[in-house]
């Protein structure tokens, strides 16, 4: 399950660049491998999608503030968190 967090992560990041390029700079990726309609950009934007999915249904699982935050709302106790540095 972490292996597909970690993909899905990681597609989620790409095709959020991929966006950022565009409205900013009106440059997209998907230009690399043939542009929109070839199957390669398709085949991209259909795995991003899959990744959003399942990283809208599986967040609050992966997610250590999501589980932190749904613990403090239960009252069950937390583990103590490291000191953070400035």
């Amino acid at each position: 399950m972490k292996a597909l967090h970690k993909t899905a992560f990681t597609l989620l990041l790409l095709g959020g660049l991929n966006w950022l390029l565009v409205g900013a700079v009106q440059w997209d990726l998907s230009a690399l491998v043939g542009g929109q309609g070839s199957l390669a950009a398709r085949a991209f934007f259909v795995l991003v999608g899959l990744a959003a999915v399942s990283e809208l249904v599986t967040h609050k699982g992966n997610c250590k503030s999501c589980s932190a935050s749904e613990k403090e709302e239960s009252g069950a106790p937390m583990p103590p968190s490291a000191p953070t540095s400035a």
